[in-house]
Formats: structure tokens, sequence, C-alpha cells
């Protein structure tokens, strides 16, 4: 069980955990053997989440054929709406994680919610609905334990974020960058560390939201990802070999830009802090 307590972030905590951050994806893990712990493989599962089966748009059900086409390579292929995530929260997880996944009061919350719940009990490959599979080989993402994370960047000048090949080039800097992960995908086992310690931080945050409704990318996001990872590498963890650095994942996956629902609520970027209505 993770046990931690909640406590405000500084200006200071952000930089801090973004140079922590910036030194992970600059100086990754070349070869050697893998902790014992990170020997075993993934279960071969593609997990996606989209709220409302019945009202799946065409252009975002075009993005999960192409994940569902992994299904003839011997890939199992999964999709959760609101109610198969409720019932899976439910029976896996008990009523606490229940409570915290009713409190996700937009879509994109219940989706970064229900990830890390799913691969914390089960373990598979977790990928965002509105990324396209472009066709290459997966199999070496499921050969080890590690937790597979794509690393962004985001430029405060330009408002806008960097090229991967510009951020992670051995001493590239700026104080006007911020390094973080995604957590699109999440490719790990079941109780992988930071999966569990996310889910944790996540679910106390949730249970301790209350009047204003909590910012979705530092309570259930990325933010939130990138925390977790943090602390525990400066609590002492050997978290450098629990990770694989997706440094190139534009070449197993590409984000679909132009799709329907980015116009509307459905778009947590327009609908952040704000109740949900369909």
């Amino acid at each position: 069980m993770v046990i931690m307590e909640l406590k405000e972030d500084t200006p200071e905590d952000h930089r801090r955990r973004s140079d922590f951050i910036r030194t992970l994806v600059q100086n990754p893990t070349q070869g050697g053997p893998l902790p014992l712990e990170y020997a075993c493989g993934i279960p071969r599962a593609i997990v996606q989440f989209w709220h409302k089966r019945d009202q799946l748009p065409s252009d975002v059900s075009y993005c999960i054929k192409s994940w569902k086409s992994l299904e003839a390579h011997g890939f199992k292929h999964l999709l959760f709406d609101q109610e198969d995530a409720k019932q899976f929260i439910s029976e896996r997880l008990g009523e606490r994680h229940s409570r915290a996944f009713e409190k996700c009061y937009h879509p994109a919350m219940q989706s970064d919610y229900f990830r890390l719940c799913y691969i914390s009990v089960e373990g598979g490959f977790y990928v965002d609905t509105d990324d396209v599979y472009l066709g290459t080989t997966i199999d070496n993402l499921f050969s080890d334990g590690r937790l597979k994370i794509q690393p962004l960047c985001y430029d405060l000048v330009s408002g806008s974020m960097l090229d991967t090949a510009v951020f992670t080039a051995k001493g590239a800097y700026s104080p006007d960058w911020i390094f973080y992960f995604n957590n699109n995908p999440l490719i790990a086992p079941p109780h992988h560390a930071v999966i569990d310690r996310a889910l944790a931080q996540s679910t106390l945050l949730l249970e301790c939201s209350t009047g204003e409704l909590p910012e979705i990318q530092s309570t259930t996001g990325p933010g939130n990802l990138s925390k977790s990872i943090f602390e525990l590498g400066t609590a002492g963890a050997e978290i450098k070999s629990s990770l694989q650095i997706l440094s190139n994942w534009e070449s197993t996956a590409y984000t679909e830009w132009h799709l329907s629902y980015r116009h509307d609520s459905r778009n947590w970027r327009l609908s952040n802090k704000k109740q949900h209505q369909e």
C-alpha cells in the first residue's frame, strides 16, 4: 500500500521536477542487465477508453480501428466506456476508488484515472483514442517490466511543444522549457511502483477536492504521473532502471488533432475546471 500526504507545490518544486525529468530524458539507460523485478513481461492487451460507446464519433472510431488491427497479431484489444470503467473499478479496487472515479468531472479525467486503475491492477498497454497506430512492430514494448512512457517538453516563450529531437539532445536546456512525461501511452506490468504511486496520489487529490473543480492535468494527467516519478526518484528509489523512455514514439503512433470532438466540451482543454455537459 502506498501511503502519502498532500503538499502544495511551489514554483521551486516545479523547477526541480522539470530538471529531474530532463536528466532522465537526456541520459537514458544504455543496455545492461535489468533488475530482477523488471525481468517479467507485460500482458499483450491494448486498452482504450471512450466515455459513451453509443456516441463514438466516426473519426475517433477510425483511430481505434488502427489499434484493433493488432488482434490479428495476437494482441487483445479492449475498449472501455464509462459504465465498463465503473464496473471494473468497483470490482477490482473497491469503494474508495469508485468514489474517486465519480469525482472525475470530465471524460478526459475519467480516462486518465481509469488507465491508472487498469494498468495498476492488470498491466498492459493503454493508449488514447485519438492516437493512430502506424503499423510498426511493438513486441519489444512488452518484453520486460519497465514502464514505457513518452517524454514531452513545453516551451513557455512560444507557447508550444518542442520536437522530441530538440529537447532530448544531451545538454539541451532553456529556463523556459518544462520537461515532463506524458500519460499516453502507459505500458507496464501490474503494480509497477510508478503506476501504483500515481494512482494513490490521484485518488487522494480527488478525495481532497472540495469547492472548485480540480485541474485535470495535475490531478489525474501527465502532471500527476511526472510528480510521482520525481518523488519516487528523489526519495531514493532506483527510478532510472524502472523506466524505458520512448523518445521515438512518433514512429509507433501519431496524434490525430483534426477530430470533431476537439471543438466542443468533450475537449478537456476547453473544459478544464468546468463541469462537463453532453
